[in-house]
Formats: C-alpha cells, structure tokens, sequence
C-alpha cells in the first residue's frame, strides 16, 4: 500500500499541476479573444462610415493578399510625386495652349455666346456668423486631422469651447476683409490609387488629394454655406447636375438617364449615350475665368469676390508618402481636390456647359465632371447624329478655351435599344467626332454598369461577385465578433453594394433579382449563425431584412415621397403628376398619381416614371400621409415588411 502511494502522489500532482495550466491556458484565451473582440469593435464603431480603413482592417485580419489595400511602394518618393502632378498639369496646359490659337475667332465668340449667362442679383459681402452656428458647422464635421493641423482635430473639437472667442473673431476677420490667412492656404497632397487593381508602382494611376488645415475647413463651410443660399435664393444651379448637392446623387442623376432611355426603347427607338471624360479637370481649372464667372454669371461682387481672389491666390502644396515630405511648390490653377469650397466652385465653372448642350436639343446629365450626352432617333434618322457631332464639337471648343481637356481614348460611346435596330446603327456610324463606338457591349456610367438591353444583368452579377467577396472575408472573422458589429461590417460592404442604385432595377425579371437575393440570404445566415438547410425567411425575419425586391420598392417609394415634399432634385419631380380627377371624386384628396399609359409594359413599365405612380397608389392613405421623412420610412417598412413575409406565411 506504501508502495503504491510512493508511485500514485507524483503522478497526482503532475496532473494536478497539469489541469491548472489547461484551466490557466484556457482563461487566458479567453481573455485575449474578449481583448480582441472589445478592440476591433471599438474599432469598427469609430469607423462605421470609413469604409476603406474597414476594408484595409479586415485584410489584415484575414491575410488576405488580394484584398490589402495597395500601399506607395518605398521606390516613389514624395519629391517624384510633386513632379508628376505638375507636370501633368503643365502638359496639359501647353497642349490646349497649341490649340487654342488653331479656333477661330468667331467659333469661340460663337461657342461662349450659347454659354452665356445673365444675371441681376449681387453677392457683396458675407454675413459675420455667430457663435452657435460655429459651434454647429465643428462639431459636425468629421474629425480627421491633417499634418498641418497643429493638435489632433479630436482634441481642438474638446477643447474649443475655451478658445471659442479667437477662432469666431478670426472667421469673422477673414469674412469682413475678404481675406484668407496665408497658413489656411497650405495643402498636403496624398497620392491616392485610382482604383485598387491599378499597379502602385506607376504614378500616372494616383491621383492628388489635398488635405487642408481643420481650421481652414470651417472657414470653408461658412462661405459655402452662404454662397450656397445665394445660388439657391437665385437659381443659378444647372438642373441637370447632380454632384456636391443636397437631395442629389450618383441614383437621383441615373434614374432620370435611364428613365428617358427606357422610355425611348419602350418606343422603339435606339439610343446614343455618350459618357465624355476630363482629364485632371479639378486640377486645369484657369483662376482668372474662375474669377469672371463668379463676377459676371453668379453675381459676386465687393469683399466678397476679394475673398475668393485672396482664397485662389499664392496657394501652396507640398507630398507626403510613407512619412516624408516634398518641397513645397506653387498652385497656380486648378482647385483642391479634398476642400470643401473645391467641389461647388468646379460646378460653377461648367456651368456655361448646359446653355450649350441645350442650343442642340440633346439631353444630358452631369455629375461633377462627368458628363453624358444621350439622343433617341429612329435608324434612318442621319441628321440627329449630325446634330450629336455639332455638339460634341462645340463642347470640344468650349473646354479648350476654358482650359479643359476632353479625353477621347476614355470617352465611352454605346448605342441603346432594340438589338436589330442598333445592329443597323453600328453599321452606319463607326465614331462620334473622332470619339469611336465601344466595342464593348456594356459600359460604366457612375458605379453601374449599363449594357445595351438596359436588362442591368452585368451591373447585377458585378455586385453579386463583390458582395460574396466581402461576405467571405467576414465569415473569417466572425468568431471574434459579436453580432453588431458583424452586422455593420455586413452592412458596410454586403447590403450597401444591393443597395446601390437598386432603384433602376424595378420591375426586373425574377430570375434577374434572385442571385441578389442569394446574396442576402448568405449574409443572413453568416450573421444569424445557421446553416444552408435552414429556411430563410424565419431568420430574415428575426434581423427585421426587407427581402431585394422590397428593398427596391422602398427605395422607389422613398424617392417619390421626397419629390413630393420638394426633397428630391427637380428632374425628379417632373416625372410624377398628383392624380387631379375632372370631377369632384372622394380620390381627389388621396394623394394619388397619375399612371402613364405604356404600349409595353416590359420596357416602358421599367422607367421610373410608371413605376413610381404604381407602387405609390397601392400605399395605405396613412403611410402616403406621414408628415416626416422618419414617420414615412417607419411606416413603409412596416407595410412593405408584412407584404413580404405575412402574405408568404
């Protein structure tokens, strides 16, 4: 008995000692993947509307070579960078230099005769603002910090209610005098890959994002505030462009072009949409015809005209790459990409553009500096393309004397409509004044790819591809994520990608939508945590998801609803009319549409135009009625979410 108690104690203890370490080993695992799950949602809660540093996070974390985002190799210095971009821009001003002697006289008297503008209201001065709508215009802006910046923008935001008297008097200062502090003036330019399958070795796929001051940023905003208010107060915006404005985007301006092309092959028309491109247009803009326009077609004049002239002159930028800094050099064109102020002066710049397009009767839409041309005919219809080359031409001459270049080897070209008729197109016509017809059956138009049957089946399976790439990195990590914020990441680059545009897909085919619902079922089942042998609907039920097809009709309806109470750009408004019965009808005060009648229903049905009325005119009255946007967007899910899954049950 002794004896076995001699062998039987050390062998106790050593297991004795070896379930401490498991349970010892097994806490400290735990532990690390509490850590580590508290530290990617921290995170991924202060980073909810960054999708590339989300993006850039979950590369790292899944190792995942083909999704890391592409960094400046150490070979490209910040000093081959600032060389590059000037000389790009100094190229391009020599060539339009060469041409611009070669336009006649009265060809370029002609061409800025159409684009000309009128106008009887001034902008003299700025109003001195207070203190309240400081405190707003800061804490609402985004708290990046530029290398200028002399203290994190966080910390300035915490401690600016003890320093808010010198930053008003300054802003104000600035206001009054028509003058911009030389040290707002100074911008880090930060080479950005144009698209992140582009090779990072060569400079010509980046292009240059200024970073400014924070502080300079909210001088900006107060200006574009008031100058905002005063183009608004006096129309001066062109209808057709939709960037850098309120109620307006990449969908609104889409929806209206596919609209029209829908409609014209409802007709059985073809279609020509042409999609010009500029080359580094924010960066060629001339500051002297700047300056003009904002005097003679906007109507600012006094201190604060001075203040743009202060603004535009003696700016200074300098590159930044892997942390070391270029020399710094002088800006003398262009505006800053990455400004605030940057974006709305481009638009006032091409604003002559529209009287041009007009003077030829072709419908356009611009967003930015993207500009597309369409024009519907029959095939015999020569002179309509004769019309299309005299405009093409005229906005050619246009841009060179306002110092812009036209890219004709990224210029797209497409002809739309009914395939027998564009097949007899495409014989007739090989270019468009020098700009060649794509070969290609579909093209890019504002992130959605557009084919020549407007099906939107290449748009559809592109986004099915990149969703389920980004729903396979996420299932890689989901282990150390709790379900909200899988739930964003899934959001963030599963949902938004199906929500994109999806307003153009109405009334597609079944079969067209049912991979994109495939799509939501994976990112559902991956959040929820159920295999594929589970039915769907219970767990998109459970995480309250609209199914795809609803999600497009909430869109639609949404969309409808804010043309309706002026939330919505005015070529949207024009395509819905409020039912008006001849009689006196108990439906006068319904707030109904007016259908319009299509000879097909499976083209013309598409447009917005008859899809809106339709969906909207099957709503309860007090969904229609609700008297916010909030109240509305409730009450719809709720109605759209019983007719999805209640009916089904």
């Amino acid at each position: 008995m002794g004896y076995k108690f001699l062998l039987t104690f050390p062998y106790s203890k050593k297991m004795k000692s070896l379930d401490i370490w498991k349970h010892s080993l097994l806490n400290y695992k735990k532990a690390l993947r509490r850590a580590r799950s508290q530290y990617y949602s921290t995170l991924i809660s202060e980073n909810g509307n960054n999708p590339r540093f989300l993006f850039s996070t979950i590369a790292k974390l899944t190792r995942s070579q083909s999704s890391v985002e592409p960094h400046v190799p150490v070979s490209l210095s910040s000093d081959d960078f600032l060389t590059f971009f000037d000389s790009k821009i100094s190229n391009i001003r020599h060539k339009l230099n060469q041409v611009i002697p070669t336009i006649s006289p009265e060809q370029a008297e002609a061409v800025e005769m159409e684009a000309s503008i009128e106008t009887s209201v001034t902008l003299d001065c700025f109003t001195a603002v207070d203190q309240a709508e400081i405190t707003s215009i800061i804490t609402s802006s985004k708290s990046s910090t530029c290398l200028l910046d002399p203290i994190p923008t966080r910390l300035f935001k915490e401690t600016f209610p003890l320093i808010n008297d010198p930053i008003l008097t300054m802003i104000n200062a600035s206001l009054e005098t028509g003058y911009v502090p030389q040290s707002f003036k100074y911008a880090v330019v930060k080479p950005l890959l144009k698209k992140p399958s582009l090779d990072p070795s060569i400079l010509a796929n980046y292009r240059p994002i200024s970073n400014l001051p924070f502080i300079s940023k909210i001088l900006e905003r107060v200006v574009v505030k008031q100058l905002y208010c005063h183009l608004q107060d006096n129309s001066h915006f062109e209808d057709f462009q939709s960037g850098f404005r309120p109620h307006h985007s990449t969908e609104t301006a889409l929806v209206r072009v596919s609209n029209d092309l829908l409609l014209a092959s409802e007709k059985g028309l073809l279609s020509i949409l042409v999609l010009l491109d500029l080359s580094a247009a924010f960066d060629t803009i001339d500051h002297g015809i700047l300056l003009h326009r904002l005097e003679q077609d906007i109507g600012i004049r006094g201190s604060a005209l001075q203040w743009f002239k202060s603004y535009l002159s003696d700016r200074y930028q300098f590159v930044n790459v892997n942390g070391h800094s270029s020399q710094c050099t002088r800006v003398n064109y262009g505006v800053p990409q990455g400004s605030v102020l940057g974006p709305i002066l481009f638009t006032l710049y091409m604003l002559p553009l529209g009287n041009i397009i007009r003077k030829h009767s072709i419908n356009f839409h611009c967003y930015a500096d993207d500009t597309q041309l369409y024009l519907s005919m029959k095939p015999d219809q020569n002179d309509q393309i004769e019309k299309l080359n005299a405009c093409i031409s005229d906005i050619k001459t246009w841009m060179t004397i306002n110092y812009l270049l036209l890219n004709p080897e990224k210029t797209e070209v497409i002809i739309l409509g009914p395939k027998n008729l564009r097949d007899a197109l495409s014989a007739q016509i090989v270019s468009l004044d020098g700009i060649s017809i794509a070969p290609n059956s579909t093209v890019r138009n504002l992130g959605v790819l557009l084919d020549q049957d407007l099906s939107f089946k290449a748009h559809i399976s592109q986004a099915c591809r990149t969703a389920f790439f980004h729903l396979r990195n996420i299932a890689k990590i989901r282990n150390i994520l709790s379900k909200s914020d899988a739930e964003k990441l899934i959001h963030a680059f599963v949902t938004s990608r199906l929500d994109y545009c999806n307003s153009l897909l109405a009334a597609c085919p079944k079969s067209s939508l049912r991979s994109l619902q495939l799509v939501q079922n994976a990112a559902a089942r991956l959040l929820a945590g159920t295999s594929r042998r589970v039915y769907i609907t219970p767990v998109l039920v459970s995480l309250h998801w609209l199914p795809v097809d609803s999600r497009i009709k909430f869109k639609i309806l949404l969309l409808t609803y804010k043309a309706l109470h002026g939330m919505a750009p005015s070529y949207i408004k024009d395509l819905i009319v409020p039912y008006q019965p001849i009689r006196t009808l108990r439906s006068q005060n319904a707030g109904l549409l007016v259908v319009p009648r299509i000879s097909k229903s499976t083209v013309g049905g598409r447009a917005f135009s008859h899809q809106a009325p339709v969906l909207w005119n099957k709503l309860p009255a007090h969904v229609r009625e609700a008297d916010s946007v909030s109240t509305f967007k409730a009450r719809l899910k709720t109605f759209l979410f019983g007719q999805a899954y209640c009916q089904t049950s």
